[in-house]
């Protein structure tokens, strides 16, 4: 299964089969039926001024007493506290507090069968993912996901928070696929949608060299928050057509406006900086998008939709660090197989300079 709850502030979808099942009556399920693996995901931003915050909070008595409560404390840091009658399970998650206002995701997962849990907090606007162990949780209620989408409900969301999203599967952290399945992508026999390519396919880069692709990897997330999907469009950054892709998606952009205001020859600019009403905007769609991408041996870009040069699937070192690669969208790959990612070559704008380039190029 999938994707079962998603809610923010304004609605909560609960849809105990699968939010990605086509709409219909909801079909019955036990009250007592069980997650007993699974992922709550979470996107907030904390407070900058230190305030303790209750990112989200729940309380039941029946059929047995229970509690979740997920919290951001003033000296830094996430706790998170599971209560099954008198059984208490929690994490601490240690960070630094230190003022910025970025968007964070929060990631709890937990494997009753398997007896293990794990508190993840990561920032979509790096690479840097922090994570720790708890012990063996209980599976969730399933009554329980269905109380939280329910407003009103004895339930507290910090106003900070951007939504949550409950699934019944443990999701993968750590390097995002960005690419929709029809973004079209050069290879040696013409245009091909990205849905298509396969593992030992040959792309073709921006700088006109054919690599081969190792692996395609895929990942179904809400369309919302930092993953909600954005149309670059036609004919702007190279495009002879409109393309959707996620928001950190990089594109590399070079030309005399970029030797001008930074001083190097291309530079790499995340999807969501170029978001002006114009150029570039959200995207709408289901509540779900599918996102996916290329593995190619050194980080190479590749062109899609006529010239636009986007980012390959960047993971750096992750085949040194068997921690992370076991929590990724690569846990299923041959560490020994998979390559090594230096640093991108080009400086990231950003979202000031990228704005203010952006404005150039329409002008």
């Amino acid at each position: 299964m999938t994707w079962i709850a998603i809610v923010d502030h304004h609605d909560g979808r609960f849809a105990p089969h699968g939010i990605d099942r086509p709409k219909h009556a909801p079909r019955p399920y036990p009250p007592d039926q069980l997650i007993p693996r699974g992922t709550l995901l979470l996107e907030t931003r904390l407070s900058p001024d230190g305030r303790p915050q209750t990112l989200l909070a729940f309380q039941r008595q029946h059929p047995w007493p229970g509690s979740f409560s997920l919290r951001a404390l003033p000296q830094g840091g996430i706790i998170l506290v599971v209560t099954q009658g008198d059984d208490i399970h929690h994490a601490t998650l240690p960070h630094q507090a230190d003022g910025r206002t970025d968007i964070v995701r929060l990631t709890y997962s937990w494997d009753a069968p398997a007896r293990w849990g794990r508190l993840t907090m990561e920032r979509p606007e790096s690479d840097l993912i922090h994570s720790v162990d708890m012990s063996p949780p209980h599976p969730m209620l399933m009554a329980d996901v269905h109380a939280l989408c329910q407003h009103r409900y004895n339930h507290e969301m910090d106003p900070d928070v951007d939504f949550f999203a409950i699934s019944t599967k443990v999701e993968p952290v750590g390097p995002m696929p960005a690419l929709t399945s029809r973004v079209p992508i050069a290879t040696t026999f013409g245009d091909v949608a990205a849905g298509q390519l396969k593992r030992g396919d040959v792309v073709l880069t921006d700088t006109g060299i054919s690599v081969p692709v190792l692996r395609m990897v895929s990942r179904t997330v809400p369309a919302r928050g930092s993953f909600r999907p954005v149309r670059l469009r036609a004919p702007y950054f190279g495009l002879r057509e409109d393309i959707v892709v996620a928001p950190q998606q990089r594109l590399v952009i070079s030309g005399s406006e970029v030797e001008y205001m930074f001083g190097r020859e291309a530079v790499l600019v995340p999807a969501r900086h170029l978001v002006n009403g114009r150029s570039a905007l959200f995207a709408k769609g289901p509540e779900l998008v599918t996102y996916r991408h290329l593995l190619l041996p050194g980080h190479e870009a590749v062109l899609a939709a006529g010239g636009c040069a986007l980012e390959s699937l960047y993971i750096g070192r992750l085949r040194r660090k068997p921690d992370q690669l076991v929590q990724s969208v690569l846990a299923e790959a041959d560490r020994s197989r998979l390559p090594e990612h230096a640093k991108p070559v080009w400086p990231v704008l950003k979202p000031f300079e990228a704005i203010t380039l952006a404005m150039q190029r329409v002008a």
